[in-house]
């Protein structure tokens, strides 16, 4: 059993490898702001068309940043559980008949 739990950290550690080279993007205004991120949930850049950085106040910047961070974040999530998600599938299925 022990050598379950090893196995199981160890497939984590891979799962948090593989979404540290998986890019995920957020956008907002029509892809006038977009974050991207890793499959970790970190931020990796945040680019704003410089035409609209000119034109927008402080409120409704900050405001789309909100909500592009916020679809970055959620598309990373959705990987990590697929990610996650496949790698109990996998151990389940190498445990056998133990359930």
């Amino acid at each position: 059993m022990f050598d379950k739990l090893m196995q199981a950290q160890q497939m984590a550690g891979e799962v948090k490898k593989r979404l540290d080279g998986i890019t995920v993007t957020g956008t907002a205004e029509g892809g006038k702001i977009t974050v991207t991120a890793n499959g970790n949930k970190i931020i990796q850049s945040i680019a704003i068309d410089e035409g609209f950085y000119k034109e927008a106040d402080k409120e409704q910047l900050e405001e789309l940043l909100v909500i592009a961070i916020n679809k970055a974040t959620e598309q990373a999530d959705n990987l990590s559980q697929s990610e996650m998600a496949a790698m109990t599938k996998e151990m389940l299925e190498g445990l056998g008949g133990l359930f």
